[in-house]
């Protein structure tokens, strides 16, 4: 029975099921998502918690100017860029040819072994896998340096090097989330019609010929859209790993605008400052996903809207 465009009181008695399944995460949505954005006014005012964010007198854009004036700015700000593309160079290609390779696996037993295996570093948490790090990479005891000392080498510090900070953050997250990002990746080229590969077979294409005219251009659209959410999250590089593994020896490289923000947030409680420079970090991440979005739209038939 089809209901006109003003019932909708019909509708939604024909589709309250669906509503009632639908409504915890509208309201999760909500109460986590939509509802802390009032805070975003704190970087407009100077706030103090006895007054309360309506009470607290306004500030302009105060906040915003002691951070772009702060010395150490720039630093902070190309720390937080490089790491990003880096982490972005890295882990993005990474997991394409993985799923490539694992697709073209014939040995099933196998092929699911080599997942399961690939998949499982994800669920290691980020303090244990800082943990390890720290084990492994130890100048003293550490099983690298080992090896190094074996090979005739000297022990190397590398949690303690400003210029290793980023190889070893970006590495050990290119091992722990391979598994987990090809997952996408492979979902999208189980859905390429086998019809395919088999004409292209009689035709005496090889595996690798196969790849690339069949495989890639499957999963472009996947790679489109994954490229313009990761594009979108360069500036919000992973807090938590970023502090475990700073030190005062690594500082110069490791701290990024994350990590700012929680010291000068929580363990300074300059408020009004830490809520301006995460702002500031959202509205560069929103105007990113923008133009890497319209860019993509306007380049082909691919894009988040």
């Amino acid at each position: 029975m089809k209901y006109r465009s003003g019932n909708w009181r019909g509708r939604i008695r024909r589709d309250a099921g669906l509503y009632l399944l639908l409504l915890p995460a509208v309201i999760y949505v909500l109460v986590f998502l939509y509802a802390p954005m009032g805070g975003v006014l704190i970087a407009f005012k100077d706030y103090t918690p006895t007054k309360g964010i309506w009470g607290s007198p306004w500030a302009g854009f105060k906040y915003f100017e002691k951070f772009l004036n702060a010395y150490n700015f720039k630093q902070i700000f190309f720390n937080t860029v490089s790491l990003s593309v880096y982490n972005l160079a890295a882990q993005f290609p990474i997991p394409i040819l993985f799923a490539l390779l694992l697709n073209q696996m014939r040995h099933k037993k196998f092929k699911q072994v080599v997942q399961t295996v690939s998949y499982a570093p994800h669920f290691i948490s980020t303090v244990v896998l800082v943990g390890m790090l720290n084990v492994f990479l130890s100048p003293s005891t550490g099983v690298v340096n080992a090896l190094i000392k074996v090979m005739g080498g000297e022990a190397v510090y590398f949690l303690g090097k400003a210029e290793l900070f980023r190889p070893v953050y970006v590495w050990s997250s290119v091992w722990q989330d391979m598994g987990r990002s090809a997952i996408i990746y492979i979902a999208a080229l189980t859905s390429i019609e086998q019809e395919l590969h088999e004409a292209a077979m009689v035709d005496g294409a090889s595996k690798f010929q196969r790849t690339l005219h069949i495989d890639i251009p499957g999963i472009m659209p996947t790679v489109v859209i994954m490229l313009i959410l990761n594009l979108g999250r360069i500036m919000t590089v992973g807090f938590e790993k970023a502090y475990l593994m700073q030190n005062t020896l690594n500082i110069t490289a490791s701290e990024i605008i994350s990590t700012y923000v929680y010291k000068v947030g929580l363990l300074n409680a300059q408020f009004s400052l830490s809520t301006a420079i995460g702002l500031f970090n959202s509205v560069i991440s929103c105007v990113l996903v923008i133009a890497v979005n319209t860019i993509a739209r306007r380049l082909g038939d691919t894009s988040l809207w």
